[in-house]
């Protein structure tokens, strides 16, 4: 640090993934970086799975010269400033960089947020490894959680663990293309800032409570509230505190909305269970029934949510969360009610065909998240004998292998 109020060094932020999502964050993080050249490095780093694209003659970015020759999508986008294949229409900033090497991506940022199926999150992370700052802060927008048989951890936590590093995590009532056309929503991030990221002049919000002087800390608690096996290195000195005040002026922008909160579970299972829910409501909609019907769903799978929060993560769970925050209600009547776990359960009814069926013929490739969600939280009951305490996430399930019917869905409300 040099003067106050002044640092040597400025936060390079980069974006690990290209999706609608991750270019529509790559987008308002890009914007504020040039509103905060005392905070971060103009140009943020977008990592881009690479892909060929043909631009038709009906795109503005129509070449003659190359006609139907397969493109580059990285230089696609840094050409001409747009993700033609998945955020098409949507002028990006000059200052998002699409770089094809996820290692060079990556290269010296202290801020990386994570924007990508969850399916992917072992294999990126193995890339990952050894190829990051070693001081690196994440913020995860993944909105899953890692399940097996015998565990369940958090998506952020997942990443910390993995890579070392502390790791928060971005959930609410967000629709990507929406935000892309600044369309106004919030969100909330929750992050708990590390101990020994907490420079002596001060900035201690969103802390965990131990000073930076303490002999511990370099020790984080988990999302249990147990001391973290992860050992920290501290963001040095050199650079702006990474507290709540630094991501929020990261993430907001006048048409986002941004809350900042230190429980990393609520907003985590608030933003992978609430998909199962939103499954359900679809399949309730898709069999004819009202918004009376989905409401009953929504207010049951929320009281599922909570009592799996209090049952996995009583130590540190913040019930408030759901209450309050673009990551508990606010996410599930969006997710219920517009989203595409919600949009494509309806039509597997309305169709007759199986939720995976739809999945197959209209996501060209991607996946719902719903379903992986949905399996991997049953089979972690199923092994802890469980499942029966969660009759509206088990009615899912049977639905999904086509041993329930929707019909069933209004004996969970009789007692």
């Amino acid at each position: 640090m040099t003067a106050a109020g002044s640092f040597e060094k400025k936060h390079k932020v980069t974006v690990i993934g290209s999706g609608n999502w991750g270019t529509t964050v790559a987008k308002l993080v890009a914007e504020s970086t040039r509103e905060h050249p005392d905070l971060f490095e103009t140009d943020v780093q977008m990592w881009v799975y690479e892909e060929q694209v043909t631009l038709g003659e009906d795109s503005p970015f129509y070449d003659a010269s190359i006609g139907a020759t397969p493109q580059k999508l990285t230089s696609i986008i840094n050409k001409h400033h747009e993700n033609v294949k998945y955020l098409p229409k949507i002028a990006l900033p000059p200052n998002v960089v699409a770089n094809p090497s996820l290692q060079d991506a990556v290269k010296d940022s202290s801020i990386l947020i994570f924007n990508f199926p969850h399916e992917f999150i072992g294999n990126i992370c193995k890339q990952l490894k050894g190829h990051i700052a070693p001081y690196a802060r994440g913020i995860s927008c993944i909105k899953g959680v890692s399940v097996t048989d015998n565990a369940i951890e958090l998506i952020s936590e997942y990443i910390g663990d993995t890579l070392g590093i502390y790791c928060g995590a971005l959930s609410g009532a967000n629709i990507a293309s929406e935000i892309a056309n600044e369309m106004w929503c919030e969100t909330t991030i929750a992050y708990n800032t590390p101990a020994c990221d907490l420079h002596q002049n001060g900035a201690s919000n969103g802390s965990n409570g131990i000073h930076p002087s303490h002999p511990n800390a370099a020790i984080h608690l988990n999302a249990r509230g147990q001391p973290s096996t992860t050992q920290l290195v501290p963001v040095p000195d050199s650079y702006p505190t990474l507290n709540h005040d630094v991501f929020h002026k990261l993430f907001s922008r006048p048409y986002f909305t941004v809350s900042m909160v230190s429980d990393v579970v609520g907003v985590s299972l608030g933003g992978a269970l609430k998909n199962i829910v939103a499954i359900a409501c679809g399949f309730v909609e898709g069999h004819g029934w009202n918004m009376t019907a989905k409401t009953a769903v929504m207010r049951r799978g929320m009281l599922e949510i909570i009592q799996f929060a209090r049952e996995f993560f009583p130590e540190t769970i913040e019930e408030k969360t759901f209450w309050e925050e673009s990551a508990g209600w606010g996410d599930m009547i969006v997710s219920c009610t517009s989203a595409r776990n919600w949009r494509y359960s309806k039509m597997a009814v309305e169709r007759g065909v199986s939720v995976q069926e739809i999945e197959r013929t209209e996501l060209n490739g991607q996946k719902l998240q719903g379903i992986s969600t949905t399996r991997e939280v049953m089979s972690f009951l199923r092994a802890r004998g469980m499942e029966d305490k969660y009759p509206l996430f088990k009615a899912v399930d049977g639905i999904l292998d086509q041993k329930v019917n929707v019909d069933d869905i209004p004996h969970l409300f009789r007692k």
